[in-house]
């Protein structure tokens, strides 16, 4: 929508502004990627055992070019791998055989990755690799080394599409929260969990589902079955719903939204106050 409008705002044209995109969504308690590409060359995966692989995934035309919708492709990356992601120009030398240029990069990344290179490093003897001829064009790198969140520090619960669960879902969210020792953002989660559970109660439907992930942050995700995005309304003083999205904005530190295979996920992040523990404690 943006490559379209700023071609029809600066030139009046439709097919002399555009672009190329890769979107990735890593998914670290599941251990998988989501991927979609919009003309975009292919991500390569390195695997923690030292094989690494071209991703195939259903490339769409560039942004701007059409208005068809986007294919996704989900791979499985074990903790530990490394995904690259690049422009055109990392690839493109001389005659354009991109094909060239990609066998290239894999070789590349096979060589200069695993437990004995740094990202740093790695990103480094990338680019530098001169090839048969000086890049032609711009060059952008980024390397993902993935992780996975450990089983115990995730919780999931399916709900019905009726408002008596959001209680349910309160008390549910309050508990894991007892167990994680996390007792002091259970009054911010309850109203987290009950402003995004009741959404979706009453306007996407269900089943509806909610997860807790506990890491370096404490995250509250709410899935439903709708792909309408959400929106933060600025209620009137005398409207007596609408503020729903701008409590979970101010409880948290972030939030947001992303599109499943069927539905869409409202997350909220919250911080989590590292306690220091007595030196006997720790002995």
């Amino acid at each position: 929508d943006l490559v379209h409008r700023l071609a029809a705002e600066t030139t009046g044209e439709w097919d002399t502004i555009g672009a190329t995109c890769l979107y990735a969504v890593y998914d670290p308690a599941a251990c998988t990627c989501v991927l979609a590409s919009a003309g975009h060359p292919p991500p390569v995966l390195a695997r923690p055992d030292g094989t690494t692989q071209l991703l195939e995934i259903s490339p769409g035309p560039p942004l701007g070019v059409d208005s068809m919708p986007f294919e996704t492709t989900t791979v499985d990356l074990q903790p530990g791998s490394l995904l690259a992601l690049y422009t055109d120009g990392l690839i493109r030398r001389g005659d354009d055989d991109i094909e060239a240029g990609m066998r290239r990069l894999t070789e590349n990344l096979t060589t200069h990755s695993g437990p004995d290179h740094s990202l740093v490093e790695t990103g480094r003897a990338l680019l530098a690799d001169p090839g048969e001829t000086p890049p032609r064009d711009d060059i952008a790198l980024l390397l993902a080394c993935t992780r996975a969140v450990p089983a115990k520090n995730t919780v999931s619960w399916e709900f019905p599409a009726d408002p008596a669960v959001i209680a349910h879902a309160r008390e549910a969210a309050a508990r894991q929260l007892t167990t994680w020792g996390l007792d002091d953002l259970a009054f911010t989660t309850e109203l987290i969990v009950s402003e995004l559970v009741t959404n979706a109660v009453r306007y996407a439907g269900g089943p509806v589902g909610l997860r807790l992930i506990r890491e370096d942050v404490l995250v509250c995700e709410v899935t439903d079955p709708s792909n309408t995005q959400p929106r933060m309304r600025r209620a009137r003083w005398s409207d007596e719903g609408g503020r729903g999205l701008f409590l979970v904005a101010q409880l948290t530190t972030r939030w947001g939204s992303r599109y499943g295979q069927q539905g869409k996920t409202i997350w909220a992040e919250q911080a989590i106050q590292r306690r220091h523990s007595h030196p006997a404690e720790e002995l």
